[in-house]
């Protein structure tokens, strides 16, 4: 049985009962494919189809899903399906045309482990059967590009013998990964360095000579499905050439102290690798030492510094690339001030009102210059300068409150010292005017001295304000009246001296010493000259 049925419409044919095989006639059909009964037969006494879909492109039944992009280390799965998936007989996947893989049954393809080769044009083809009809579908080409995750790394490194150095291995992931976790690994010739460590940098302290050679890095995924490893760069260590050498000391300005340790130090600006330093005597061309050591600073130390090591001084360092020399520096070796000596000199035999006082202060050991300090019962009265040896003195004009104890101090910059304390006694000069056989000490015969001599004094223009002098140098009252000598007997013996012809005082003179006087030339003892004054005031001696 057939039937007739429009252009663009389905003609089927039933062959069986409850089977029905449609083919489409539309011309619009190429090839024509075959159809499904959808309904099964409703009468078993007349056949027929209620429907039947025919399959107008690939993807009405069979497509493939696949994603477009990927990276590479990514899982790709490519995955093939139809309608009616349990009709599919055989599954074959394509890759730029060329056969990947087949299976009998449902099934995807897999890419485990995507590669940047993976990139292509994937397809699937899938062999179905109904009843007796076997029949092929293709589906749509579908692109594939897979990216690097990252790209190769690169080294860096700058390397100068004797400095630290960062060795560095560079990449970068795209902005959408930026999240996946890196594992770094560096490698020198056959050793390997850091293996599989989360820092994309490592150090080397103090890079030699020693670490020359290929270099290269790796990077991994932590899952090690993507792993790249960069060129091999080769380094070269390679030296700086010494520059810059200075001498210093410690302490430091070449200063040194006699009996303590100096040390030279020699040290360089620039410079790597072992360094050999020297140094020198310049004045004496003398060799004192020399050290090799990897170090831009070495030090040579003289134990115990006395007057022979004061000169000028140099160092020298080599690293292979020639000899330089530093500038020369002054070696002053200082011995402390010891301790001083104070010494109190008075014109007579003890101090006196009136005295004018040395005070000499030496330190007999010492770099001058060296200062002095003077002191009176720890009152500091001044101080003096000596640019060399010899100690320094300071005056002092001596009154009744200067009896006490001195002490001086020596000091030069690495210490002062203290001398020990002298004790002084300042006492009232002893008087150079008397009066004498009178009832009191403020009344009788007038007296002088000199050179450790008593004699008279000659009443020639002898009147009150002499007298007034006398009694002011005595500690007495006021002058009363100006009596001849003769009254206060017994008189004087005639080989006693006469020392004042006159005196001219004009009353205000604090000794009959200060008075304008015309010594003796005519005058005997019975012309001698007589003080009365108030007696009984307060007297200080």
């Amino acid at each position: 049985m057939s039937l007739r049925v429009p252009k663009g419409s389905v003609l089927c044919s039933c062959v069986c009962v409850c089977v029905c095989v449609c083919v489409c006639t539309s011309a619009h059909i190429i090839p024509p494919a075959p159809c499904e009964w959808e309904s099964g037969c409703r009468d078993p006494g007349r056949v027929s189809c209620s429907h039947c879909g025919c399959l107008t492109s690939f993807a009405d039944w069979l497509s493939i899903d696949m994603p477009s992009y990927a990276y590479e280390g990514d899982e790709v799965v490519v995955k093939c399906s139809g309608e009616r998936n349990n009709r599919i007989m055989t599954l074959t996947y394509y890759k730029d045309g060329s056969l990947l893989a087949t299976y009998h049954n449902l099934s995807s393809y897999t890419i485990s482990n995507a590669r940047p080769s993976d990139s292509g044009s994937y397809s699937c083809e899938a062999n179905r059967k109904f009843f007796f009809v076997h029949k092929t579908e293709k589906t749509r080409s579908v692109w594939l590009t897979v990216q690097d995750l990252f790209p190769p790394p690169t080294l860096t490194i700058r390397p100068i013998e004797g400095s630290s150095v960062t060795v560095s291995c560079d990449t970068w992931l795209p902005w959408n990964r930026s999240d996946t976790q890196l594992h770094y690994s560096f490698f020198r010739d056959d050793h390997t360095l850091i293996s599989n460590g989360s820092s994309s940098e490592f150090q080397i302290p103090a890079i030699g000579k020693g670490d020359s050679g290929y270099y290269w890095c790796e990077v991994a995924t932590a899952s090690h499905s993507v792993s790249k490893q960069g060129q091999r760069s080769h380094v070269l260590v390679q030296s700086v050439p010494v520059s810059g050498v200075l001498l210093d000391t410690q302490p430091q300005g070449g200063q040194a102290l006699a009996g303590e340790p100096l040390v030279l130090v020699c040290s360089v600006a620039e410079g790597t690798g072992d360094i050999a330093f020297s140094w020198h005597r310049e004045d004496t061309g003398e060799h004192l030492g020399r050290k090799q050591q990897r170090s831009q600073r070495a030090e040579l130390e003289i134990p115990a510094v006395g007057g022979s090591h004061m000169g000028r001084y140099y160092c020298t360092a080599d690293n292979g690339h020639g000899l330089a020399r530093s500038g020369a520096l002054n070696v002053t070796v200082r011995a402390p001030a010891s301790r001083p000596v104070l010494t109190l000199r008075v014109p007579g035999t003890r101090a006196v009102v009136g005295d004018v006082m040395e005070l000499h202060c030496e330190a007999h050991r010492g770099s001058p210059p060296i200062l002095y300090r003077f002191y009176y019962d720890d009152v500091f009265l001044g101080s003096r300068s000596a640019t060399s040896g010899g100690g320094a003195s300071f005056k002092l004009f001596l009154t009744a409150e200067h009896s006490g104890n001195y002490s001086c101090e020596a000091d030069n910059g690495l210490g002062a010292q203290r001398s020990e304390a002298i004790t002084l006694s300042v006492t009232e000069p002893p008087p150079k005017i008397r009066l004498i056989n009178g009832p009191h000490r403020c009344e009788g015969l007038v007296q002088v001295e000199r050179e450790g001599h008593w004699g008279t004094v000659c009443d020639d223009g002898w009147d009150t304000k002499d007298v007034a002098v006398v009694c002011r140098e005595l500690g007495c009252g006021a002058a009363k009246h100006t009596p001849p000598g003769k009254l206060y007997p017994p008189l004087p013996e005639e080989d006693q001296p006469i020392f004042i012809q006159v005196a001219l005082c004009n009353g205000t003179e604090n000794t009959l010493a200060e008075c304008e006087q015309v010594e003796i030339f005519d005058c005997e003892h019975s012309e001698d000259a007589g003080a009365v004054c108030e007696a009984f005031l307060p007297h200080f001696t």
